[in-house]
């Protein structure tokens, strides 16, 4: 796992097979619920009763809501020098996520493909599985986002 202390990344730091792990953000009603008024107002991300009947029985978080967490903690975890931008991406939420549940960022490098026609530049692509406390998997995401080397002088 790769532990960084105030370092930025950039193409030639990173190899396939590289981990980073981010730190544990406990997620509660009342901010599924605030999300979900401002951004998915659905019933079963507003209320137990709301969820009653559904696929999900109780209260869960938006899949953006997820997605959104995921992003932040990813971003304090794995400091590219010019930020995590997504080119293409993709998302799976086997399990929803659920009040009170710790949620932590597992990423790992899966590809690093310098550019053919821009030297400066790369496509690293990324899995990452959010997982609650106990290990369970609620979001697997799949980047691929452009990574620049170096400045030479």
């Amino acid at each position: 796992m790769t532990q960084l202390t105030g370092a930025t990344l950039h193409l030639e730091d990173l190899a396939v097979g590289q981990r980073f792990e981010s730190r544990a953000h406990t997620i509660d009603r009342e901010q599924i619920v605030a999300f979900a008024r401002a951004y998915d107002p659905q019933p079963f991300h507003l209320s137990d009763e709301g969820a009653a009947g559904s696929i999900f029985e109780t209260l869960a978080a938006s899949g953006w809501h997820t997605m959104a967490l995921t992003m932040r903690l990813m971003v304090e975890s794995v400091p590219f020098a010019d930020g995590l931008i997504g080119a293409s991406t993709e998302v799976v939420w086997p399990t929803p996520t659920r009040p009170g549940m710790a949620l932590r960022v597992f990423t790992e490098i899966i590809d690093v493909r310098p550019s053919r026609s821009k030297p400066g530049l790369g496509i690293v692509t990324m899995r990452s599985e959010t997982r609650d406390q106990s290990g369970t998997i609620v979001q697997i995401f799949t980047v691929k986002a452009p990574v620049f080397k170096r400045k030479r002088d």
